[in-house]
Order: C-alpha cells, then sequence, then structure tokens
C-alpha cells in the first residue's frame, strides 16, 4: 500500500452547518495541549474541522474526506467560498504553542481553502476520532483557534448570500418536512422574521416544492402537511429566476 503524503502548505477548513428547527448550529472540535511532562492542560478550545491536503488529492476531495472522517455521510453539499493566507494567521500563542507540539514548523505559511457544507443533523452520528466534535449555535461562537473565526464569518455570510438565490436550504432540512420549518430555516438563517402569508406565496411559486399525502406524525399540535424537495424538477426549472431576496 502507497502511503499517503500531506502537504504541509495547503489545507482545506470546513463549516459544517446543521439545522435543528430551532437554530443554525456549527460543528467544531475541542483543542486541548497538555503539557507532556507534568500532565497538565495548557490550553482547551475550538477549532473548526479541517486537515492537510494529501499530494494526490484534490481540494474538494480533502473536503469531503474530512467530512466523511467525522459524519460516516458522502455525497453532502460542499461550497468552496474562499482562501484564506494572511502571514499572521497562525502567529497567536497558542497557535505556535499547537504547532510546536504537534512537531510542525510554526513559523511556516499555510493557505487554507474553505469550504461550507450543509447538513440536516437528524442524518449525524458524531464519532470520537480522538477529538471531541460537538454542535454549537452560530449565535454563540464569538472566539475560535488559528484565524477559524474570520473563516467561519466568511462562511456564514457567503451561505446567507446563496441562500437568497438557490435553493440550498433543503440540504439543511431532513427528507420530508413541513412549511412552517421551511419557514423558521430561512428565519434563523437570514436572521429575520417573515411573514406566514407572504412565505407561503413565494414558496407556492416552487415548481421543485412537492407536496405529499402524507403529514406529520406524534406532534402535540395539528399535524401539517409534508413537503419535499425534487432536485429532478428544480434542474429541469432552473432557467426560472430564483429570488428568495426578503
Amino acid at each position: 500500500m502507497v502511503k499517503k503524503i500531506l502537504n504541509n502548505t495547503i489545507s482545506v477548513d470546513c463549516v459544517i452547518f446543521g439545522f435543528d428547527f430551532e437554530k443554525l448550529n456549527v460543528l467544531l472540535v475541542d483543542r486541548v495541549l497538555v503539557d507532556e511532562k507534568s500532565g497538565k492542560e495548557l490550553f482547551t478550545d475550538l477549532t473548526l474541522t479541517g486537515n492537510h491536503i494529501f499530494e494526490d488529492e484534490s481540494l474538494e476531495d480533502a473536503a469531503a474526506r474530512i467530512l466523511f472522517d467525522l459524519t460516516g455521510l458522502e455525497n453532502i453539499y460542499l461550497k468552496q467560498f474562499g482562501a484564506f493566507g494572511d502571514p499572521e494567521r497562525l502567529l497567536k500563542p497558542n497557535d505556535q504553542a499547537w504547532l510546536k507540539a504537534s512537531g510542525r514548523d510554526p513559523h511556516s505559511r499555510i493557505l487554507s481553502v474553505g469550504y461550507y457544507s450543509l447538513l440536516a443533523t437528524e442524518k449525524v452520528t458524531l464519532k470520537w476520532k480522538g477529538r471531541n466534535v460537538k454542535w454549537y449555535p452560530v449565535s454563540e461562537v464569538s472566539e475560535l483557534a488559528f484565524d477559524h473565526i474570520d473563516i467561519f464569518q466568511s462562511a456564514l455570510e457567503a451561505l446567507r448570500r446563496e441562500l437568497l438565490y438557490e435553493p440550498i436550504g433543503f440540504e439543511l432540512l431532513p427528507e420530508k418536512f413541513t412549511l412552517s420549518q421551511l419557514q423558521k430555516l430561512y428565519e434563523v438563517v437570514l436572521g429575520v422574521e417573515l411573514d406566514k402569508r407572504n412565505f407561503r406565496k413565494k414558496v407556492s411559486r416552487m415548481k421543485y416544492l412537492i407536496p405529499l399525502d402524507e403529514k406529520q406524525k406524534g406532534v402535540a399540535h395539528k399535524p401539517a402537511r409534508l413537503y419535499m424537495f425534487s432536485r429532478e424538477v428544480y434542474e429541469r426549472t432552473r432557467k426560472e429566476v430564483f429570488d428568495f431576496n426578503i
């Protein structure tokens, strides 16, 4: 078996968004540095999910690999949204200490390419990979390791822009969903409150939003009709302008 060789100067960072019907979340990883001699914890913080690329793989393949390693899921929506290469992006004291402890040159320059991914959180079972991985509400994320807060904020801005002109929001929902859940998704991601009547008027024009002969089950309120998104119909009708600008 041929040993995979990592490229030490190019990495991929994935901003993995998930929606739980109430709030937008992002998947973050614990970073804990422990003194090898004393066993004392030196610091703990959070990072995005990411890694260096292998010399023989594309950037998108690297992003898909990172996502699969964490979630076990394949064929997940991935969107490249930017590259990050500030000369000072790795110079914070904790980051320098982390790089030294892991045997890497703390003064090397690393270019990171950002991808964001969209998941329905009910599809994801997080696995222990030597570090804790956990969903955090987007609204509560204020500080991350390296320059990951800049990458995270850029991804969120890109997601909000694209949501207005591409039907990517369905990637954050289960296969079957209600119109109220769809409206909640747009409100949470865009940070706005939408008028129910106007919202339903807009979605009624979406030919690829298919009403089902099914209703919710096991809910305390009156069960609502379920819908699904048809990728096939969307591809067939995509020449029509999608505009969800509020």
